[in-house]
């Protein structure tokens, strides 16, 4: 008879959310992340001149303004690389200027892009308050120095 008259335990309600599920989905997530991201490319395809010339060393991360094949101009510093007109470049390139004065302006102009262009692109850049800009090309192949 007590068995009957014994009152039941509840079980008191929990108000935790159970994250474990959520855990398990960000792990999986990071390593398709990891797996994929050697196979992302970045970067705009552009054949450079190929000309024999000595590496610029520089303790700064450069900044590099690149011309595709068809006239496009993209800006990129470090990893961010994003698609911008002249005006566009003018701004980016001297706020960048503006916080740190030593950095690097380099220009990848495609070969096969007009030479109008890449002179735009530089007094572009010259009106930014770039002192120097350097020009980034491709060792030779054959080692004529040709392109």
């Amino acid at each position: 008879m007590q068995g009957s008259y014994r009152r039941k335990r509840r079980r008191k309600l929990s108000s935790d959310m159970n994250v474990v599920p959520f855990i398990d989905v960000m792990l999986v997530l990071l390593v398709i992340f990891i797996i994929a991201a050697p196979t992302i490319n970045q970067g705009v395809d552009v054949d450079l001149p190929q000309v024999s010339s000595e590496p610029v060393q520089s303790d700064n991360e450069p900044l590099v303004v690149t011309v595709d094949r068809d006239g496009n101009y993209y800006i990129s510093l470090g990893e961010q690389q994003q698609t911008s007109s002249l005006d566009e470049i003018t701004r980016q390139v001297t706020a960048v200027l503006n916080r740190n004065p030593a950095t690097p302006v380099m220009v990848r102009g495609d070969r096969n892009v007009t030479y109008g262009q890449v002179v735009s692109l530089m007094g572009s850049l010259q009106s930014a308050g770039v002192p120097n800009v350097g020009l980034i090309s491709d060792p030779p192949a054959d080692g004529d120095g040709q392109g």
